[in-house]
């Protein structure tokens, strides 16, 4: 009842009143940006959302756009600033999500919504995690976030929350969540992250 009726409720009054009490911060982050990364503050990226629904989710950039000799992107690791990683580190970039949970895209906690170019390598079960909406935190990230040492882990706990999604259970993950940032933990990018990117690490289980 609480997953088909009240959860789009509790996520449209608690992002629309989060965007109210937080837009002073917002506008500072917005214009600080806009002077440390020399243009657009935003990041935009197509995400799969519920039934693989492609929408745009929106932060605060954390990278610039440096290149190397043949024109292709630095790596992650080597293009985020002292500025982005502060962001990360705080969880800050995440806040212009709140817009998304507010149009419907996305909900405070749900699977994480990851690059539309994984969708192939998804096996049958991990698919159901696009049963529900993407979340701004969710129960992976905090039983490990980015520090969890395999896919199949991290989308073992997706499933779980698809499976046991209550008020009481989004209530505790919210909980984590702020526990996680206050303590700045399991914060990494790039080559830092041990399960790496999902395409390699499946394209490589099927070419030993």
């Amino acid at each position: 009842m609480y997953a088909k009726c009240f959860k789009r409720v509790f996520d449209f009054v608690l992002s629309l009143g989060a965007i109210i009490v937080l837009s002073p911060i917002l506008i500072v982050l917005t214009v600080v940006g806009a002077v440390a990364m020399g243009g657009n503050p935003f990041f935009t990226q197509e995400r799969p959302g519920k039934r693989e629904k492609i929408f745009k989710l929106v932060k605060f950039r954390t990278m610039n756009n440096k290149k190397d000799k043949h024109g292709k992107l630095l790596p992650d690791d080597k293009r985020i600033t002292a500025y982005g990683r502060w962001l990360r580190s705080t969880s800050l970039d995440e806040l212009p999500e709140l817009f998304n949970i507010l149009s419907g895209d996305m909900s405070i906690v749900g699977p994480r919504p990851l690059l539309v170019e994984y969708l192939p390598y998804y096996k049958k079960n991990e698919r159901r995690r696009h049963l529900v909406r993407p979340g701004l935190t969710g129960w992976a990230q905090v039983n490990g976030r980015n520090a969890i040492g395999s896919w199949e882990e991290r989308f073992r706990y997706d499933i779980e929350y698809v499976d046991n999604i209550s008020l009481a259970m989004d209530i505790k993950v919210i909980m984590m969540t702020v526990l996680k940032v206050v303590k700045r933990s399991d914060i990494l990018v790039g080559s830092e992250i041990k399960a790496g990117r999902l395409d390699v690490a499946r394209r490589d289980s099927r070419n030993p």
